[in-house]
């Protein structure tokens, strides 16, 4: 390893560690500010207002303007005779369905064998054999000058499961139309029990065909989905590592 490359290594690290400071810093001050009153529920913000939002851009087809129907008091799309009750303009709100069900079953089995022997003697060497076994100590047979054996056996059972399982309803704001008539979508939801806050979040992209005539949506049909559920507060402090555990764990080579 060179010289150049060993401090390259050494700076990623001591970035790595004060990144890792920072946030764990900032993590320990919000926690010194929650003592005695638990997590503070965030106020509501416009989603595109948040540091770092960036409008979706995907590739989109060229925009088809509707058929024209004369004298029909029938709009194509409408779902009700007088007004389509659907969310389809920013702002609008419609209901998620969130439904993971994911099972996933790993089993790996290796079975090694292996035996080998090996036997060496000399009972004849061209008439010198008698010189030669009073050159040995007494009781050395030349008959049976090595006999080696080796044995070796694995036998290596591996087996992971995982089983996740959530079902949650919620509400979304549409925040962007795109070119194509589809629509982003962004929703987020906390509740907060004595000291402990959970969270519940979810992000995509999805037809306005798709949204049922109850202004309703499935999670299945969400395309660039982001789910996020978790928490924080004193249940989540406790369960999680500290953040020295952390850095050592990362660091520590073995």
């Amino acid at each position: 390893m060179t010289r150049s490359s060993s401090l390259s290594r050494l700076l990623r690290v001591g970035l790595s560690l004060a990144t890792i400071g920072s946030m764990s810093a900032c993590n320990t001050l919000t926690r010194m500010s929650e003592v005695g009153s638990g997590p503070e529920i965030s106020r509501i913000e416009n989603p595109n207002q948040k540091q770092g939002y960036q409008p979706i851009s995907m590739p989109m087809p060229q925009p088809v303007a509707p058929p024209q129907n004369a004298n029909s008091l029938w709009r194509p799309g409408a779902r009700a005779f007088f007004k389509d009750q659907r969310a389809k303009d920013v702002g609008d709100i419609l209901t998620v369905a969130v439904t993971i069900a994911d099972n996933a079953s790993l089993t790996s089995v290796l079975n090694n064998n292996r035996t080998s022997s090996e036997k060496a003697q000399m009972a004849n060497l061209a008439g010198f054999e008698t010189s030669l076994a009073s050159l040995l100590p007494s009781g050395a047979n030349l008959s049976s000058l090595a006999n080696l054996g080796a044995t070796s056996v694995a036998l290596n059972n591996g087996k992971t499961e995982r089983s996740e399982t959530i079902n949650v309803t919620m509400a979304a704001v549409i925040t962007q139309v795109l070119p194509n008539g589809n629509l982003v979508i962004s929703g987020r939801q906390e509740f907060r029990v004595n000291y402990e806050m959970r969270e519940l979040s979810i992000q995509g992209i999805i037809r306005p065909e798709d949204i049922s005539s109850s202004n309703s949506i499935s999670s299945e049909k969400i395309a660039e989905a982001r789910v996020y559920y978790g928490g924080r507060g004193m249940v989540s402090d406790v369960t999680q590592p500290r953040w020295g555990q952390e850095i050592f764990d990362i660091v520590f080579p073995f």
